[in-house]
């Protein structure tokens, strides 16, 4: 039968109305945001030190999601926990995927790790083993005694080089994550090369991936610039810092290998996952990186909250001794404070808890990017744009935490006409499905390590440098200034509790 005008009309108005459906995504307007330039967009607005800071002026100006243009894409920063509740946890099936970063992730290496891996089989892999070992308090609860452990050591080291505190908290966060991951004893005297080299490589991340710092993560088509190029001292910079990854993967990753051989291994993920198995190339590739992202991922994160721990007490005196008011009361000072004790410290949790809240490791959090389209709030996010979350900005919003630039742990404590605030932990980990993690053994270290040195020592200012700051470091991982502080035994029985054997 012959097709009418009528019949033609119709069909051409069905597919113009599927055409119009399709491409809706242009009558959704972006985020507002600051107005770029010409091609280039935001590109010169964007920050390179203390992001945060920025973002952070956006959302006030421009409201909790606002967006940028660089060179055509599309980034989206969050400064409301409800918003990124709203997308990155109840639709992380979309945004669970993470960017390409030419300089951290494609030319260093870290791609290969948790941290930066496309989402997909291998990730969720990854993930699976990493929960299965310490992802719930359940099963973090067989690796408590060895966090008791070297946290005790920690106390003896700290006691005999007091101006050396610095560097033994980044001794005991490399201990406690290396016994788990590659059954690693580290050394107890001296530096430790496996601590220094997992150290090392994350204080590199921590630039290599930090917004706006190197150009070529902006303008991906650097990376193919010859080193000999002017302004291409990038190039030399990342063939540092991957020889550096490359090194922190590997050379413990072979020492299990040799121990193995020899029968001497530790029990250990790594030593799991590779004994008696007939691994092919790329299972033991991705058994080495599993173990590198645990090893890396426990290292730096941890030595920045408890440096912050360390900082706040100096600061905050009186919530340091109120702290130690109530260890005396619960523990007494005949044997160190355990996990089995924490029910029954509720300030020294609090306490814990506004040191997360006061100090953000990770201030902006790594980026998201979509996988399809979504509109929130009448405001596309397009299939292939990132999300930034400002944790930062949320661990100090006056609508969540009452006078957030007060350090006050009583926040987080239920009392008659109070109910606590929101857990700081709810944010500084992530969200969605690429929250940490190792969450749960991070928190205990930072908790354990505070509960134990509240009750045996006083934290105080240095003599000849009593002025702490109040700054951070710039970065994905934000650490506080530099500073030096006054540690003493608060008494004989004190002391004597630091020199005890540890008991395992």
């Amino acid at each position: 039968m012959a097709l009418s005008w009528i019949d033609i009309s119709l069909a051409t108005f069905g597919v113009g109305l599927l055409y119009k459906l399709a491409t809706r995504r242009a009558t959704a307007p972006p985020p507002p945001g600051p107005l770029g330039l010409p091609f280039v967009g935001n590109l010169l607005d964007m920050p390179n030190f203390k992001a945060w800071i920025r973002y952070a002026e956006w959302g006030d100006k421009y409201g909790d999601m606002c967006s940028v243009n660089v060179l055509g894409q599309q980034i989206t920063i969050i400064n409301s926990a409800k918003i990124a509740f709203d997308l990155l946890d109840k639709k992380s099936s979309i945004y669970s995927d993470r960017p390409v970063i030419p300089l951290g992730g494609e030319m260093i290496g870290w791609k290969d790790t948790l941290v930066l891996m496309p989402y997909g089989d291998r990730f969720r892999n990854f993930r699976r083993l990493a929960h299965s070992l310490f992802g719930s308090r359940s099963t973090m609860a067989s690796f408590e005694p060895l966090v008791e452990i070297e946290s005790h050591r920690f106390l003896k080291r700290v006691n005999k080089t007091p101006e050396d505190f610095q560097d033994h908290i980044g001794k005991t966060a490399g201990a406690i994550i290396l016994r788990i991951s590659h059954g690693y004893n580290v050394k107890d005297e001296g530096e430790d090369a496996f601590v220094t080299l997992a150290n090392t490589a994350m204080e590199q991340f921590a630039q290599a991936t930090a917004p706006g710092l190197f150009l070529v993560n902006s303008i991906p088509l650097l990376r193919y610039v010859p080193s000999w190029f002017p302004g291409a001292g990038f190039q030399h910079t990342a063939q540092f810092y991957k020889e550096t990854l490359m090194r922190m993967a590997d050379e413990p990753f072979e020492v299990v290998k040799q121990e193995l051989a020899n029968g001497t291994a530790q029990h250990s993920l790594l030593s799991g996952l590779l004994d008696g198995k007939n691994l092919d190339a790329r299972e033991e590739f991705d058994v080495k990186w599993l173990a590198a992202s645990l090893h890396s991922a426990g290292a730096d994160t941890t030595v920045s909250a408890i440096y912050a721990f360390f900082k706040a007490m100096i600061l905050f005196p009186d919530c340091q001794a109120k702290a130690q008011a109530e260890i005396d009361a619960v523990v007494g000072n005949d044997r160190l404070p355990g996990f089995a004790d924490k029910e029954h410290l509720p300030y020294t949790t609090a306490l814990a808890l506004e040191v997360h809240r006061w100090h953000t490791v990770g201030p902006t959090g790594m980026p998201h990017r979509l996988v399809a389209d979504d509109v929130h709030n009448g405001y596309l996010l397009p299939k292939g744009s990132l999300v930034l979350t400002n944790i930062w900005k949320m661990t100090h919003d006056p609508r969540v935490y009452t006078n957030p630039w007060t350090f006050n742990p009583e926040r987080f404590i239920a009392t008659e006409g109070h109910q606590p605030e929101m857990d700081p932990r709810d944010l500084m980990f992530g969200f969605g499905r690429r929250i940490c993690p190792g969450r749960v053994l991070a928190d205990a270290s930072v908790w354990m390590t505070a509960a134990m040195s509240l009750a045996v020592f006083n934290i105080g200012r240095h003599p000849e440098h009593p002025h702490i700051d109040l700054d951070v470091t710039s970065g994905t991982i934000s650490h506080p200034s530099h500073f030096k502080c006054s540690i003493k035994p608060r008494s004989q029985r004190a002391l004597d509790l630091i020199l005890a054997d540890e008991k395992v």
